[in-house]
């Protein structure tokens, strides 16, 4: 006999808390983090206001669930592609690069940084939340790539830890252009474009001079 599927409730439930999260993501990325009411993620949920205390005591656990629950899962993938031992260092740099710009410039979540940034002054608790949970992490991360390319002997030698966010940086500055400027702007940035720019003046300037005609070539970016 075959095995009966769970009632349909049931399995709406069990997918309740990260239907909530998404529809916060999406308010708090329409209003800000101040502006957005329960009420509304609620609406967006389909749910009633009740039910989404049944899950989240506030607004700001719902907003570090948005963090954990949406951003660092993609985090955690640049990180596992870069804990990867065989190929060059640079090859995984670049791809674990290209997945974050490319989810910051192209969907909601490129908006977390606006928020944080716009209230941090009023909210001090998520901005240090969100500098324990995600920028250390991602400057950790940078830096141990940093210092492994260079102790194989792909990378320049460089400071790891002021280097560590020359690499974030642009991450950021497109995740504010198109959730801040471009809106107000007739110039718009392809992100694709974008990271080929950013890549090829990275690692030009990262990888490790080879003597002779010999060249390193990564992706098409090949070292003068």
């Amino acid at each position: 006999m075959a095995a009966r599927s769970k009632p349909r409730w049931r399995r709406r439930k069990d997918a309740r808390p990260a239907e909530i999260v998404a529809a916060a993501l999406e308010a708090f990325a329409a209003r800000g983090f101040a502006a957005t009411r329960l009420d509304d993620v609620a609406k967006r949920a389909g749910i009633s206001k009740g039910t989404l205390y049944l899950y989240f005591r506030n607004k700001e656990d719902l907003f570090k669930a948005v963090v954990r629950e949406a951003l660092l899962p993609n985090l955690a993938r640049a990180e596992a592609r870069l804990s990867a031992e065989k190929g060059e260092t640079a090859t995984h740099l670049r791809e674990a690069l290209h997945g974050l710009v490319t989810v910051v410039a192209t969907t909601r979540l490129g908006a977390i940084p606006k928020l944080v940034i716009a209230e941090a002054g009023n909210f001090p608790d998520l901005a240090k939340f969100y500098v324990e949970e995600v920028v250390n992490r991602g400057l950790g991360m940078f830096a141990k790539v940093l210092a492994r390319g260079a102790a194989r002997g792909e990378f320049r030698a460089v400071d790891p830890a002021l280097a560590a966010p020359v690499l974030a940086a642009p991450i950021l500055l497109i995740a504010l252009w198109k959730n801040v400027l471009e809106p107000h702007t007739p110039r718009t940035i392809d992100a694709q474009r974008f990271f080929d720019v950013y890549a090829d003046v990275l690692f030009n300037g990262l990888l490790a001079k080879m003597p002779g005609p010999r060249r390193t070539r990564v992706s098409g970016i090949r070292n003068a």
